[in-house]
């Protein structure tokens, strides 16, 4: 039945065009149907013939038609996942999370770039719909309530992973990291070393994370019994969102801090923290002798820089991995839940007791 001559004329013919259940049919000298069923291991066929079909199509280089397969189940066994950009270096480690899991689970991941601009992001989950994709994943969503209908349209399960909306649509899943202790742990770890005077720099362009570090850094003075003065607290303006746009805003925070009188600096996250690192260089202010800086994601690169950075660090692959899990529960109709993350501390070299004077 599977004579080297028939499977070796069936072969040849693959260079042209890829094997069909048909020609396994043929050279098997079963139906077409009887083909089908053995290698979606139906029970209807006997087990001896189930192996000696798929051990034929095996030897003949037969590829399942994807989309075939997606008609017949509604599923294509792919996820969309939509991040800012793939240049952020706090997405890799998500990405790698949310690839661990959907590839244990059989499951494709489509990446798209969405650039922080919210039309873009929703154009994003409506071509990932128009791809059949199963469920979808939005890493720092800027996502509103004022696209519900759009979204409503879409009807494809959706998990947020640390959502920047401000008021996001409330049919939607999320996981994220607890922001506001996230601020209040460094924060107090320079109140620990002495500091009274603390800026804080953060950024427009990420509103909702710099809005809850912002509440945790004042909230951590106000139970130290400081009352944070304004000129200590820097929003730069941006739209990018992006870590070369990031560097430049603490890069530029650093004069107004200094004016401000502060001997210690927390910022919204490490790569702002890096750009008021490099504001120092260049006007040989030292670290953290002269000034104290921290930072917030725990980004590869922090433990890399001179000094070491002192960050908060966020879990990133459990978060990549989480949002995925959440993602899988509701592909099998289970209810999904929604997670806050708890971050840590991780000091460095880029803090320490303020200057004597």
């Amino acid at each position: 039945m599977s004579s080297p001559s028939a499977t070796g004329r069936v072969a040849g013919t693959r260079r042209s065009r890829e094997i069909s259940i048909a020609d396994i049919a043929r050279v098997a000298g079963v139906s077409h149907t009887t083909v089908s069923r053995a290698l979606r291991d139906s029970p209807l066929i006997s087990q001896e013939t189930r192996k000696r079909i798929q051990q034929l199509a095996l030897e003949m280089g037969y590829t399942p038609n994807a989309i075939a397969q997606s008609l017949q189940t509604r599923r294509t066994s792919t996820v969309g996942l939509a991040v800012t950009s793939i240049a952020d270096p706090f997405l890799s480690e998500v990405v790698r999370g949310v690839e661990e899991v959907a590839r244990s689970a059989g499951l494709s991941v489509f990446l798209s770039a969405t650039h922080n601009d919210p039309e873009q992001e929703i154009a994003v989950i409506e071509t990932f719909h128009r791809r059949r994709v199963d469920g979808i994943l939005v890493a720092s969503s800027r996502i509103t309530g004022e696209y519900k209908q759009r979204l409503d349209q879409i009807r494809v399960p959706t998990v947020l992973i640390n959502s920047q909306a401000e008021s996001q649509y409330e049919l939607l899943h999320w996981v994220a990291v607890d922001d506001l202790l996230g601020a209040r742990l460094a924060v107090e770890h320079l109140l620990a070393l002495g500091h009274r005077a603390i800026g804080y720099v953060g950024t427009s362009s990420r509103p909702r994370s710099c809005r809850q570090r912002l509440e945790g850094y004042q909230a951590a003075l106000a139970s130290a019994g400081l009352a944070p003065r304004e000129e200590w607290v820097t929003i730069m303006a941006a739209e990018e969102a992006s870590p070369q746009e990031d560097v430049l805003c603490g890069r530029r925070a650093l004069l107004r801090q200094l004016d401000a009188g502060v001997t210690a600096i927390f910022c919204q996250n490490d790569m702002m923290a890096i750009g008021v690192l490099m504001a120092c260089h260049r006007r040989g202010i030292a670290v953290p002798r002269e000034l104290s800086v921290v930072g917030f994601d725990d980004i590869e690169m922090a433990s890399c820089i001179i000094p070491p950075l002192t960050t908060v660090r966020q879990p990133r692959i459990e978060l990549g991995r989480l949002a995925m899990q959440v993602l899988l529960d509701l592909l099998h109709e289970q209810e999904g839940r929604n997670h806050v993350l708890a971050p840590m501390l991780v000091v460095r070299e880029s803090s320490a007791p303020p200057p004597a004077s």
